[in-house]
């Protein structure tokens, strides 16, 4: 926040003189700064790009050279595309990379402690469900294929675990929901299966917490959308319950907060079903969810990121169905007050974006049918 400071000199007898008048113009002028400096604190968001190509409900990650690799997804005409390009913030501007194999829309993607991305699962252009994988190398901008997945999976989680595998867990091949989950070792490029949950799960979430641990939480079985929650141990390979949630959800968002706790916002709730504003804690120290403030906004599959100053940037996504069910605007939620306030609205997005933290503090979301890239400022 920056401090406006104001020159008073010793012509105090100016100040006498213009009385009351001068008194309310001081006022005005003041609560004019202040307004200033409370929209300051909103953020706000301005274009950059273009791409190639749309790239709605693709991958988005933030490689180990402060760039940006966005892979896969959906072109403005519907097609899926393998192509991926690479942001730059020291320019602004996308510029095209290796394709993939193989046109990927829903899949997975993990920055690897090599510097590598590991691309896995997700839908192809025929509609068949994908269990095979891709590694990017931002060395030589190429990608080539590692070892297939033991199930083809969509609507599935990938974690980098602190051992540097990756957890993949649930999702579905077309049927119904998979209670499995299987670990990706880039050492030996190979996935094998691990312990499996108490429940299938599609749309959920997972999250690493602070002790290495994996939160699981909600999504939707073959019948239901799910409150229940778990947790995976990398040191036993296996999952074990804990605390529920009060509301159903799938299609949310799970942030790790600096305090070790996890925000879940938002998502599929049941009403209907449909899109859902209210939001809860995950505290690890005692197992159990907790409210907090809600949204202004229903949204089902917002983007959400963690700001450097321990804010979260919830943004987009699908409101109430109908003719104008996308959601342009966006929100910060404030762990010290527990509470949401409004961060403006995205100028060319909406739905199927995703969001990641740039080393500079702001934000690159992506997604949907736009060309352009858009960035949230602090």
């Amino acid at each position: 926040m920056t401090e406006n400071r104001g020159r008073w000199g010793k012509r105090k007898p100016a100040i006498v003189v213009l009385g009351a008048v001068g008194l309310i113009a001081i006022v005005i002028v003041g609560a004019f700064l202040a307004g200033l400096i409370g929209q300051g604190s909103r953020g706000t968001f301005s274009q950059t790009g273009p791409m190639a190509t749309a790239h709605g409900d693709a991958t988005e990650t933030l490689i180990s050279d402060g760039r940006v690799l966005v892979a896969g997804g959906r072109a403005a005409d519907g097609n899926l595309v393998p192509s991926a390009e690479l942001y730059d913030p020291a320019t602004g501007k996308f510029s095209a990379t290796g394709s993939m194999a193989t046109a990927r829309l829903g899949a997975t993607a993990v920055l690897l402690s090599d510097g590598r991305v590991l691309i896995s699962g997700g839908q192809d252009s025929n509609a068949a469900f994908l269990a095979s994988a891709e590694l990017y190398d931002p060395r030589t901008g190429t990608f080539s294929p590692t070892g297939s997945m033991t199930h083809a999976r969509l609507q599935d989680t990938a974690t980098a675990l602190s051992d540097g595998r990756v957890l993949i867990t649930g999702g579905t091949d077309g049927t119904v929901p998979e209670a499995s989950a299987e670990l990706y070792d880039p050492a030996t490029g190979t996935f094998s299966p691990t312990g499996s949950m108490s429940d299938g799960r599609a749309l959920h979430t997972a999250t690493r917490l602070s002790d290495g641990r994996v939160l699981i939480v909600g999504g939707e079985d073959s019948s239901q959308i799910l409150s229940s929650s778990e947790v995976y141990d990398p040191n036993t390979s296996t999952f074990g319950p804990t605390g529920s949630m009060a509301t159903v959800r799938d299609s949310h968002t799970a942030t790790l907060l600096s305090d070790g706790r996890v925000l879940i916002t938002g998502g599929n709730g049941p009403n209907t079903p449909g899109p859902i504003a209210q939001a809860e804690l995950y505290d690890p120290k005692t197992g159990t969810f907790s409210p907090t403030g809600s949204m202004a906004a229903v949204r089902e599959s917002p983007a959400a990121v963690r700001l450097s100053d321990g804010r979260v940037l919830i943004a987009g996504g699908y409101g109430y169905r109908g003719p104008n069910a996308q959601v342009s605007s966006a929100e910060l939620y404030d762990p010290k007050t527990g509470t949401f306030s409004p961060a403006g609205s995205m100028t060319a997005h909406s739905s199927d974006v995703s969001a990641v933290l740039l080393g500079d503090g702001r934000v690159l979301i992506v997604g949907g049918s736009s060309v352009v890239g858009e960035l949230f400022t602090p």
